[in-house]
């Protein structure tokens, strides 16, 4: 299958060279690694991200999705959008002063869902997309009207 090559290419990259990673923080499960296995209960909410290196001038912009979606084996309708998040800004660690945690500062433009494989789907394997904000990006301008979560109608690829 060619995406599932694509995906382990990716990987396999990844493995390679860690500095590129965005650290993420799920439940209970602290600094996530690719390809690790969280239980679908304990990634409801949004996760805490983190990363190495980033301006605390600029602002980032998270995008999320399900790429194993309905099924890891017929991913017609995939990748579903789980999570489009402009406004992060770079706040230092007290531990780490070149480790930067991500606070949000804006409103979603897609509100983060989280893992919902249907019945008799094996786990789902999901990315996250941290890139800078374009300058005088407005996210306020494509959020939804007072806060109103996206629905499950507008988040597979078609949409995007």
């Amino acid at each position: 299958m060619p995406a599932n090559h694509s995906v382990k290419k990716a990987l396999s990259l990844i493995e390679a060279d860690t500095s590129k990673v965005l650290g993420l923080k799920v439940g209970n499960h602290g600094a996530v690694q690719p390809g690790q296995y969280i239980p679908r209960a304990d990634a409801q909410s949004p996760p805490e991200l983190f990363f190495h290196g980033l301006s605390p001038s600029t602002s980032y912009m998270l995008i999320a999705l399900d790429i194993d979606a309905p099924f890891p084996s017929f991913g017609v309708l995939g990748p579903i959008l789980h999570w489009i998040q402009p406004g992060l800004q770079p706040t230092p660690s007290d531990s780490d002063p070149a480790l930067q945690t991500l606070r949000v500062t804006a409103p979603f433009v897609a509100n983060y869902i989280g893992p919902a494989p249907p019945p008799g789907s094996s786990p789902h394997r999901y990315v996250f997309f941290l890139y800078e904000q374009p300058a005088g990006f407005e996210g306020k301008k494509y959020a939804p009207p007072r806060g109103q979560n996206l629905g499950n109608m507008h988040r597979p690829y078609t949409y995007l």
